[in-house]
């Protein structure tokens, strides 16, 4: 085993990566959106936000500004229904030209 360089070992070595844990829904999921800051950032995520998950409880809303009040981030949480359902979501929140990140 010392006669093989450490990089032979790794590829001798079998792949051992749990696979992704999997998401059962209809589930509780948070979402944080981060856009530049403006006025009316806030209400356009929540307006996308509710065509794709109905009746979502708008009172968990939060906006925190970054340090500099250069970025805002809209936390929330809505019942996700399926994946295909956070694509259409997600698509629709990039698609704003407003969104930068959506975690």
């Amino acid at each position: 085993m010392a006669d093989k360089p450490l990089r032979d070992l790794r590829l001798d070595t079998p792949a051992t990566s749990a696979p992704a844990p999997r998401v059962e829904f209809p589930c509780d999921y948070s979402l944080k959106i981060v856009g530049d800051a403006a006025d009316d950032f806030h209400d356009t995520v929540v307006e996308v936000v509710e065509t794709h998950a109905p009746g979502f409880d708008r009172k968990s809303v939060r906006v925190v500004d970054s340090r500099n009040g250069k970025f805002q981030s809209v936390r929330l949480t809505i019942i996700a229904t399926g994946k295909p359902q956070l694509e259409a979501l997600f698509a629709e929140l990039k698609a704003t030209g407003r969104v930068h990140m959506v975690l």
